[in-house]
């Protein structure tokens, strides 16, 4: 036997892995089984994150896992990110794992337009209490428009409406509510890291870009469908498409613009006439007769944040056209959804 002896220097790394698998499991599974199938997600989690510790050249890292609901399944589907590179306290960011997401919407036949995998799209199994509704439209009933076609809002949303955060906004705030629903929209796409922002930032927004007097912040000014796109397009950079109508009575002509608009963009509305504003979250029209409704979230709700309470009482839910003031004109603005991943 011939013994070698080869002094060096190795260094050796300790990383703490959070492992976090969802298994699909079918409903007669024997409870005996279930174990095994666990064991195999580890596994295979164990693997990707090996694989995931490798960062661009050569550097190692952290990792982090994440479930994402896709459309295209019915599972949530795991992916297993880098998270901080050793030595340093800052995480990589949605911008920096740009390259990773291209080749997981390759994998997975996602489209190419719109973010599924950002770490804000991830899935949330838990909801703390007392946190805004979101999607509450989900829990509506409908009685379709016959022969009609139906569009709602892609994606998530939270509810914004009067007295939230203890903030007295009653009589005046709807559009700075509904404003606030819409940007929660573009939050929770992943389209954006910035938060929702205050009436005061809102009102701050127009006065920086000269479109109102500085004596608007911390007012109770009400502010319109030009103001929300105004404040899209300042602070996010999103630009929208206002749709105007000269009466509650027309409105009924706007099936084929919200039918397009929910189809190809995704995004909720905002609706501001006389001196209310809403939120549409979808259209039911009927290109034969000409019959539609809206599905209509509502900002002017002063209660707390109970489903059932918010859906029972109409302030989420289909509404006829007879449901805009017939006399007021209206202006929809129609934020357009960004091409990015």
């Amino acid at each position: 036997p011939v013994l070698s002896y080869d002094p060096a220097v190795s260094r050796q790394v300790g990383l703490e892995l959070a492992v976090d698998v969802v298994a699909l499991l079918d409903v007669g599974m024997p409870v005996r089984e279930v174990a095994g199938v666990l064991r195999e997600g580890i596994t295979a989690q164990l693997r990707a994150m090996s694989d995931a510790t490798l960062w661009k050249d050569g550097c190692l890292c952290s990792t982090a896992v994440y479930h994402f609901p896709l459309p295209t399944q019915h599972c949530p589907v795991t992916v297993v990110y880098p998270h901080t590179l050793l030595g340093q306290r800052e995480t990589l960011g949605d911008s920096q794992l740009l390259e990773t997401r291209e080749g997981l919407h390759r994998t997975l036949g996602l489209p190419r337009d719109r973010p599924f995998l950002r770490t804000i799209n991830r899935q949330c199994f838990t909801k703390p209490d007392g946190t805004r509704l979101i999607n509450p439209h989900t829990a509506v009933k409908h009685t379709e428009v016959p022969g009609g076609t139906v569009a709602l809002v892609q994606g998530s949303y939270a509810y914004y409406h009067y007295m939230q955060d203890r903030f007295n906004d009653g009589t005046w705030g709807c559009a700075y509510r509904s404003l606030q629903t819409l940007w929660s929209w573009f939050l929770l796409q992943g389209y954006t890291e910035k938060p929702v922002p205050s009436h005061r930032d809102i009102q701050q927004a127009l006065v920086d870009v000269g479109d109102k007097e500085p004596s608007l912040v911390g007012s109770q000014q009400w502010i319109g469908s030009f103001e929300v796109s105004t404040c899209f397009n300042h602070l996010m950079a999103v630009l929208c498409k206002i749709h105007h109508c000269n009466s509650g009575a027309e409105m009924a002509s706007v099936g084929r613009v919200l039918l397009h608009h929910f189809q190809t963009q995704g995004t909720p509305v905002m609706i501001g006439g006389g001196v209310l504003a809403h939120s549409i979250l979808g259209v039911d029209f009927s290109e034969t007769t000409g019959e539609i409704q809206f599905l209509i979230l509502d900002p002017h709700y002063t209660g707390r944040e109970d489903l059932k309470t918010v859906v029972d009482k109409g302030w989420c839910g289909w509404k006829p056209v007879t449901f805009w003031d017939q006399q007021a004109h209206y202006n929809l603005c129609m934020p357009l959804r960004p091409d990015e991943l």
